[in-house]
């Protein structure tokens, strides 16, 4: 068993009350005005620039600071991190705050870049 089984099994539980989406269909709640909130880490940020327009709280941070940047609790939200654990995590916290539209995009900021055929750099860790 490695050590990121545990976090798996988490994050399993946790898009198993969340609503993931696609990369395609993250475009189109972008378009139609979702915020979108990059839940990684700062050097991660900074090996791996953030989507447009993101807010940028780390995964240790969300919880303390989303309330102040998005009051309205009905705002469309698109979480996101480098692989969808983290993102996934996130969004079941925001959910259970009282957020309601929050999604998380499936797969990360990998998947976005993959369906964009851009290239990939690896995440200071690799079970992200």
């Amino acid at each position: 068993m490695s050590r990121y089984d545990d976090i798996r099994k988490l994050a399993a539980e946790a898009r198993s009350r969340i609503v993931e989406i696609s990369p395609e269909e993250a475009r189109v709640r972008i378009a139609q005005g979702a915020l979108v909130v990059d839940v990684r880490d700062e050097e991660e940020i900074r090996r791996n620039r953030p989507l447009p327009g993101a807010l940028q709280f780390s995964r240790g941070r969300l919880e303390f600071l989303i309330g102040d940047a998005v009051s309205d609790r009905d705002s469309p939200l698109i979480l996101y991190c480098a692989g969808g654990n983290r993102g996934a995590l996130a969004a079941d916290s925001l959910r259970r705050l009282g957020y309601s539209q929050v999604y998380n995009l499936r797969g990360g900021l990998h998947a976005w870049r993959v369906e964009a055929g851009q290239t990939w750099i690896e995440p200071l860790l690799s079970e992200h």
